[in-house]
């Protein structure tokens, strides 16, 4: 079965790749190159031992979109990743993300409506919870008023998938991800972003190599233990694991709803202080940190209830926090050397 993985070349996209290709799935990848590398290929395919179809599009190109799905007829899913993620940059360039986030979905949607059955898998996100009221989060929580641009884009974007599921053939699955970090185990593929990270392990890592002269903490007086903010951290080859369970319950329409919703996390919330004693710990390192004041956009804290997703996919994290980091680490001493 071919699918179709949009942003398959980004940090989520490239591990989800793997793992389908792990499976037996044939991989086309679209990808723009805006804060990815095609270099990524390699590392797919000396993972896997098979480079996938690439082609470099950007989906806000719509007629682009549209010759994509003559060539591919014969796509039998679509994870769709392809989007801009920074809850800061979102904040300060709100346009962008809309044009981004909204215009590329409605495209590929579009496309989708043509065929008589299509699977979709959105790359959601726990931003859409905005700060829940009650901890750990699950499905039912309520959907708070975003806290960002890109957080608005994430529920607009659910909104979409969900009107237009109810009048075609498209059945999809929303998964809402907590923290991703790490990197795959091989070191071939990891997170790299273009420019200053917008995340905190990546920005961890840098200045842990040396790159960054300091790691800036956004503010230690909210009301948490240790006073920084709290997220879920979840290892990205698990997270990439949920999206090939999620695609194969609609390949083979186990899907009990035309629009199904999971919630992926660890369930464990941590402090961004120890997400840093982690990294310490893993590399022996002692990192260079200051507290500033807070960033707009930021939540006080979020974790998962991974219940629905652990009974219902039947799919649960392997990896601790420690162990991610260590994958993280491994990642960046190989990109540097």
């Amino acid at each position: 079965m071919k699918i179709l993985v949009t942003g398959g070349l980004g940090f989520i996209g490239s591990h989800t790749v793997v793992e389908l290709q792990n499976e037996g799935f044939e991989v086309v990848v679209i990808d723009n190159l805006s804060n990815s590398s095609e270099d990524v290929l390699k590392g797919i395919e000396a993972i896997t031992g098979k480079k996938p179809l690439f082609e470099k599009l950007d989906l806000r190109d719509k007629a682009a979109v549209q010759d994509f799905f003559k060539k591919h007829a014969d796509v039998n899913g679509v994870i769709h990743f392809a989007a801009s993620k920074a809850v800061g940059e979102s904040v300060g360039n709100p346009l962008l993300y809309y044009e981004n986030n909204i215009s590329a979905l409605v495209y590929i949607l579009q496309e989708l409506e043509k065929k008589e059955n299509a699977n979709f898998i959105f790359s959601s996100s726990c931003t859409v919870y905005g700060q829940a009221k009650t901890m750990p989060i699950n499905e039912g929580s309520e959907v708070q008023p975003a806290m960002s641009p890109y957080g608005n884009t994430k529920q607009i974007g659910e909104e979409i998938i969900t009107d237009v599921a109810k009048v075609s053939g498209i059945n999809a699955i929303l998964l809402r991800y907590f923290n991703p970090i790490g990197a795959h185990p091989s070191a071939e593929i990891g997170e790299l972003p273009l420019g200053i990270p917008q995340n905190l392990v990546p920005f961890i890592t840098q200045t842990g190599i040396g790159l960054r002269k300091e790691l800036l903490v956004y503010g230690n007086d909210y009301p948490t233990p240790d006073g920084t903010c709290i997220r879920d951290y979840i290892h990205v080859v698990d997270l990439a694991k949920a999206h090939v369970v999620a695609l194969q319950r609609l390949l083979n329409k186990k899907n009990q709803d035309k629009v199904e919703t999971f919630n992926l996390g660890t369930g464990v919330g941590s402090s961004v202080l120890e997400v840093i004693n982690a990294f310490e710990k893993v590399s022996g390192k002692k990192l260079a940190y200051r507290i500033v004041d807070r960033r707009e956009g930021d939540v006080t804290l979020a974790y998962a209830d991974t219940t629905k997703a652990n009974d219902v996919l039947g799919w649960k994290t392997q990896s601790t926090l420690e162990q991610a980091m260590e994958s993280a680490w491994k990642w960046e001493q190989k990109i540097r050397s």
